[in-house]
């Protein structure tokens, strides 16, 4: 009898335990979710260091015009220079950050910016700048992007939990599309009024402060990973990619995507100017509102993750890209600057939506000591379609009009979504299982 007692009591402390445990649980699940120390962080250290970026890619162009008398095939070399350390250092840095400290990664990658920067600042006041001087520079300069830009998203998931993925990423996000939509507008303006001194004198200030910030990042300890040849390295990451059937549509998503937006850039500004009869101003204001939306769809994510099911989250970028192809078409019909604005806005929102979710799903699926070379083979593959898409959008635009680039971008935009609505991302109800 006393036995049953002893036995009914046990059961009742048992039952009181796991009903304290399961509001315990459920108090805790209800509590905001905050994001670490690091994260925030990195956060502010990534609005620095991207409007760096913006202010001399934005300044540079009219300093070299301006001081230099340099024409499009200048400017355009300029461009071109600048873009190449993400074809050439994307897979090595992506290697690099397998294998090293992600945080001492983006230092050295920010501090050799500043340096950079601060080299056109010596240049332009000593009266020794030359477009080649510029060029030099500004590839030093675009080796600390492709750095940052590796390191960052491969650092994320060993700062915050996965439950907090989505909501980092959005605010990494935000902090470059803020970024983005101020940046070119501020680097313009200093040149143009207190010159282009004053702008890379900002740009230099707001990378040392993203130094300063990372410095303050806390990078949890890493195993040291075993001695292999970094071909086999590469290898596996390009395996992990194309054989992930979740990877693989991401990938190819983002292909259609870029080569379908370097088409319409290539023929949109000779169109908004010949066909829509914008002036410079307008262009500029109708460029801006991508900005614009960029900042919006940032700040809409978390929300659109949090009440969707994970795969039709994704899914939302790729067909808000259609929609704004769609707009943009349709100035065919109805020239109107306000119409060409509302694509641009559209384009803003819908693909940092696709960003923030796909970014998140790549970093859930790849292992962790993968993360660096998963993310510099996105970068190489995306980089390399922009040439792509921009000498295309040129050879089409040349031989039948901008028109017909409105039509085939959009032909790609509908490409891209297809592929995302057609793969098996579509049937995720949330994240998988994070692999190790």
């Amino acid at each position: 009898m006393r036995t049953k007692k002893r036995s009914a009591r046990r059961r009742r402390r048992c039952d009181t335990s796991v009903l304290q445990e399961h509001h315990k649980n459920s108090m805790t699940s209800k509590l905001p979710q905050v994001l670490p120390r690091s994260l925030v962080a990195l956060t502010w250290s990534n609005l620095a260091a991207q409007s760096a970026e913006q202010l001399s890619l934005a300044a540079t162009p009219i300093m070299a015009v301006l001081l230099l008398g340099a024409g499009p095939g200048e400017i355009g070399t300029l461009a071109a220079v600048q873009s190449l350390p993400f074809l050439l250092l994307s897979i090595p840095f992506g290697l690099l950050a397998d294998r090293t400290s992600r945080k001492r990664l983006m230092v050295t990658a920010e501090v050799l910016r500043m340096l950079a920067l601060l080299g056109v600042l010596a240049a332009l006041l000593s009266g020794h700048l030359s477009i080649g001087l510029l060029a030099v520079l500004g590839f030093i300069g675009a080796v600390g992007t492709v750095g940052f830009s590796v390191a960052a998203p491969a650092i994320v998931p060993a700062l915050v939990g996965r439950e907090l993925l989505a909501k980092a990423n959005g605010r990494l996000e935000l902090a470059r599309s803020a970024a983005f939509a101020a940046g070119p507008a501020l680097g313009g303006a200093l040149t143009s009024w207190a010159g282009a001194s004053t702008a890379f004198v900002l740009a230099a200030i707001l990378s040392g402060t993203a130094v300063v910030l990372l410095l303050q990042l806390r990078e949890p300890h890493r195993a040291p990973a075993a001695p292999r040849h970094p071909l086999l390295e590469l290898r596996d990451g390009a395996h992990m990619v194309w054989r992930d059937n979740l990877l693989r549509p991401i990938l190819l998503t983002a292909v259609a995507w870029n080569i379908s937006w370097f088409v319409l850039q290539a023929a949109y500004v000779p169109y908004a100017v010949r066909k829509l009869g914008l002036s410079a101003g307008e262009v500029g204001m109708t460029l801006g509102a991508y900005g614009v939306g960029m900042m919006l769809g940032a700040l809409l994510t978390p929300r659109i993750v949090a009440r969707l099911p994970f795969g039709r989250a994704i899914q939302i970028g790729p067909a808000i890209s259609v929609l704004a192809a769609l707009t943009m078409v349709a100035t065919l019909a109805v020239p109107s600057g306000v119409l060409a604005a509302a694509a641009f806005f559209l384009f803003g929102v819908g693909p940092i939506i696709w960003v923030i979710t796909s970014t998140t799903l790549r970093q859930t699926v790849t292992p962790g000591a993968m993360l660096g070379r998963v993310s510099a083979i996105f970068l190489t593959v995306n980089t390399g379609a922009r040439p792509i898409g921009a000498a295309l959008g040129g050879l089409v635009g040349a031989r039948w009009g901008e028109p017909a680039c409105l039509v085939l971008a959009l032909a790609g935009f509908a490409v891209q979504a297809w592929i995302i609505f057609d793969s098996e991302v579509r049937v995720l109800q949330r994240l998988p299982a994070p692999l190790t």
